[in-house]
């Protein structure tokens, strides 16, 4: 499809059918990830792509305590939205209750995996949070993405899982020196999946020469 279009109507998309993906259309999203730009073209990533019934139970049981601690926080900012936000915000705190109950359910989890030590992270020293390293990472999400739409497929990046690495880790074999920092559950949508996005406008967002 059009890219622009692909960007513009990339939802998180949390409703998933159990139903298989066909093999081609994972080689050909997995794939997709692997053209994103690193740095050094070093590919400091990989993703284990989590197909197997207990694990993905396994991922959801670690996944669900997390979203139900962070619902009520979510719930309390309803209340100060305009109308017009508010009712997209409940359909997405619908969704997400029910992403948290279904994970196990979609045919596929990926499972973005990182090595800092194969990364040029110029920011580590800096007085702040350090966010470079996630550029030889992150493009590599999105690519995962745009082709998960391209293929017609729902997709959402969930990063609750980083408050369990250790144990996810110790679930799916990840090695010491690696970690993880995305976690993509993909499928058919169960309605009607992608569609238009709310974002901020380039007038908001952008500023020339100096802030």
């Amino acid at each position: 499809m059009d890219l622009y279009e692909a960007m513009s109507t990339l939802r998180a998309v949390r409703r998933l059918r159990p139903d298989p993906i066909e093999e081609a259309v994972i080689e050909r999203v997995l794939t997709a990830a692997t053209w994103a730009p690193t740095g050094g073209n070093t590919q400091p990533w990989r993703i284990i792509a989590v197909t197997d019934a207990e694990l993905k139970q396994a991922l959801q049981d670690l996944y669900k305590p997390h979203w139900d601690a962070y619902v009520p926080g979510y719930e309390a900012r309803l209340g100060q939205m305009p109308e017009d936000v508010k009712t997209s915000s409940i359909k997405a705190l619908d969704a997400g209750n029910y992403l948290a109950a279904h994970m196990h359910e979609a045919p596929l989890i990926a499972i973005f995996c990182f090595n800092p030590k194969l990364m040029a992270i110029t920011d580590s020293d800096l007085d702040r949070p350090s966010v470079v390293g996630g550029g030889s990472v992150y493009p590599a999400v999105q690519n995962f993405l745009l082709a998960c739409r391209n293929e017609g497929l729902g997709c959402v990046i969930t990063t609750l899982l980083c408050y369990e690495e250790s144990a996810v880790k110790d679930l799916l074999d990840i090695p010491e020196d690696w970690y993880t920092c995305a976690h993509i559950p993909i499928g058919h949508p169960v309605l009607g999946g992608h569609g238009s996005i709310r974002r901020r406008s380039v007038d908001q967002m952008v500023r020339y020469n100096r802030w």
